[in-house]
């Protein structure tokens, strides 16, 4: 931990010259950039700091979309870029069909709501605003200007990053999981997707959605037996003791194995298990 530490002492800014090493221009990282305003010629480390950011109108008419960055929850959700009129911010807007979603889906993210008005933490991703747009939910959240871990891996570093730079990266991850479960929780989706960094090396948890409750009638419960519902995508990460669903059940520590599972998505470039079928990941993880 003492090595993380001095990593962290040194500031952000390692990360980001790590980046510019690769010889190429930031806004090559993200080309609709250019699309969305072609006479601009910011960088997107010119955009005001995650930290500048007040709060925001619960209005649609207050956001200019301005390119599609991602999509999820089986093609419901659509992630875009947009620009917030009253100061022209760049912000991230989660936009979520909830017509097509099921009654078990609007429950998961009623509770991913309720934990992010909880959550206040710089290594925890922070919601802005959140309303509703005729049929849609829409949740604004800091423009993350390198997107995801798994994003980077995916675009420049496909070899695995450096030991530094996965370190820094493991630091973040870890405040963020130590004030998530000294609060009573359990994240249940620790992986590369769920780590996003701001343009200035900032990195920030994800991925609430499956976030679970030590709390019980005012007690912290020692174990928990639920098995994420949504977990189809994140098997490879789940540890052995989740996966058994039996009795013993698991607790917070199965977030630090799929730290390691992450640690090894970092470095190798791909997560081990990635090209198993689920169930095949289920037997031999979980087999002792």
């Amino acid at each position: 931990m003492s090595f993380l530490v001095s990593i962290w002492s040194n500031s952000s800014k390692f990360f980001v010259e790590s980046l510019r090493d690769l010889e190429t221009d930031l806004r090559s990282l993200f080309p609709f950039l250019l699309q969305a305003n072609e006479d601009s010629q910011e960088s997107l480390t010119s955009f005001p700091r995650r930290d500048t950011m007040g709060s925001f109108l619960p209005d649609s008419s207050s956001y200019e979309l301005l390119a599609v960055i991602g999509r999820g929850l089986d093609n419901l959700m659509t992630v875009n870029l947009a620009r917030y009129r009253p100061t022209g911010e760049h912000v991230a807007i989660r936009r979520i069909d909830l017509e097509s979603c099921t009654n078990d889906m609007v429950t998961y993210l009623q509770g991913e709501l309720h934990v992010s008005k909880l959550f206040h933490h710089p290594s925890i991703l922070p919601y802005k605003s959140v309303f509703i747009a005729e049929n849609e939910l829409w949740v604004i959240t800091p423009f993350m200007a390198y997107g995801s871990a798994r994003d980077l891996i995916c675009t420049h570093f496909t070899d695995g990053m450096s030991e530094l730079t996965i370190a820094y990266i493991l630091l973040g991850m870890l405040k963020a999981l130590e004030y998530i479960h000294h609060m009573g929780y359990v994240h249940r989706s620790v992986k590369a997707s769920h780590v996003l960094i701001s343009a200035d090396g900032q990195v920030c948890m994800s991925g609430l959605r499956s976030i679970f409750s030590l709390i019980r009638h005012g007690q912290r419960a020692k174990v928990v037996h639920d098995f994420p519902q949504y977990s189809v995508n994140v098997l490879p990460w789940l540890s052995p003791e989740v996966l058994q669903q039996n009795l013993q059940g698991y607790d917070s520590r199965s977030d630090i194995y799929s730290l390691g599972i992450t640690a090894c998505e970092l470095a190798n470039g791909h997560v081990p298990f990635k090209d198993m079928p689920a169930t095949q990941v289920s037997r031999d993880v979980s087999t002792p």
